[in-house]
């Protein structure tokens, strides 16, 4: 049984449709399934023409769109944009070529409040399994590299409910600790995720066959990403432990464009939280204050819980910068930045922002065993940490 299987009963209780992910994933507005399991053969033989039949023939009449539900237009979103990212690999402006397609996806990006194409969600967790799984190659790498995704996100939605518990208490509060603790079992699933496409997926086959179908579109004169690794939320659990007032600006730049991307609950998380106390900071700050040799033990437990996430963090971005350095290695790449638009320099800048971070706490957590030294003074302003 997978991770999906075993968390999606909860989010399916929390009342959003996108939340809905069995019922999405049975979904069929557009009578698809028949077309689209041709598709890897279309893309092979980098048949444009029959791309162009295939998304002419896809799209729906205004009204009947206008009438679906949330959960009906996330699934046809899912198709018409698997079909976006086909045409533009093989050279062609899906929205020039097919016109008619353009109003049904703007209608589509204000039924479900997220951008007018398709996004990583669509791609991975909103796409069916098995016999019916819409994929650009049919390739098992590909399969796997979906699989991956779909791992990490029942646990990053978790990780957010904590994420918000802990920008509401102070480093002496017991349930700091304890929301750290549960934020930590949670965003593991990230770095089982990237193990699991370390294992399956090879570098080369991302880079050069799969890449491509992964590039922007141009929908109403602007160009929208296409799925990227990048719109999984991992960077709203950084938010609340660090980012929020210890970044740097080109961190900030590439959040501000990822944030469009994601959910419309994740939209209003980042919002309420941008501008707030880190986690890093509240604990450096109350660090300051303490004189004697060892902290007091729930704030050593607060410094010890902190450590525990950032180090699982840290991990995770130090393996993704090894598979980035591959896949974007002179001798392989055909791009020189990831599907989310960052170039390897920027993951690098995050672990280093990350290892920053961590250093800090793992100063202050140095009080827990009354090792001297352990006092660090707070600098809440951003950029504090370099």
């Amino acid at each position: 049984m997978a991770l999906y299987d075993l968390v999606a009963p909860r989010l399916e209780e929390r009342g959003d449709p996108r939340y809905r992910i069995a019922d999405i994933r049975a979904a069929d507005p557009l009578g698809a399934d028949a077309l689209l399991a041709a598709l890897p053969g279309m893309n092979d033989r980098g048949d444009a023409a029959a791309l162009t039949v295939a998304l002419r023939a896809l799209v729906p009449e205004r009204e009947l769109a206008a009438g679906w539900s949330v959960i009906d237009a996330l699934a046809a979103m899912r198709d018409l944009g698997i079909l976006l990212g086909s045409l533009k690999r093989h050279g062609i402006q899906p929205t020039a070529a097919v016109p008619e397609v353009l109003p049904i996806l703007e209608l589509l990006g204000r039924r479900t409040d997220m951008v007018p194409r398709d996004t990583v969600h669509h791609y991975t967790t909103w796409n069916p399994t098995g016999p019916r799984q819409r994929m650009y190659t049919g390739d098992a790498m590909e399969a796997r590299l979906q699989d991956a995704v779909r791992m990490s996100f029942p646990g990053l939605v978790s990780a957010l409910d904590s994420c918000a518990r802990l920008a509401t208490l102070e480093p002496y509060d017991p349930g700091f600790a304890v929301a750290l603790d549960r934020i930590a079992h949670h965003v593991q699933s990230i770095v089982d995720a990237i193990d699991f496409t370390v294992a399956h997926v090879s570098p080369e086959y991302f880079a050069l066959t799969l890449r491509p179908y992964f590039e922007e579109v141009e929908v109403a004169g602007r160009e929208y990403l296409g799925p990227a690794a990048a719109q999984v939320p991992l960077w709203l659990v950084d938010l609340t432990l660090w980012q929020c007032d210890r970044s740097d600006p080109a961190y900030d730049a590439f959040l501000a464009e990822s944030v469009e991307y994601s959910l419309p609950s994740w939209r209003a998380f980042h919002a309420r939280h941008a501008g707030g106390i880190s986690a890093v900071s509240k604990l450096s700050a109350a660090v300051s204050w303490e004189s004697g040799h060892r902290l007091p033990p729930q704030l050593a437990a607060s410094a010890l819980a902190l450590g525990r996430v950032l180090k699982i963090l840290k991990t995770f971005r130090a393996r993704h910068i090894g598979i980035a350095r591959k896949a974007y290695a002179e001798d392989v790449r055909l791009y020189e930045e990831g599907s989310g638009g960052a170039p390897v320099a920027l993951l690098r800048s995050i672990l280093d922002l990350t290892r920053d971070n961590d250093t800090l706490v793992r100063r202050a957590a140095q009080g827990a065993s009354g090792a001297p030294g352990h006092g660090v003074h707070a600098s809440t302003r951003r950029g504090g940490v370099r």
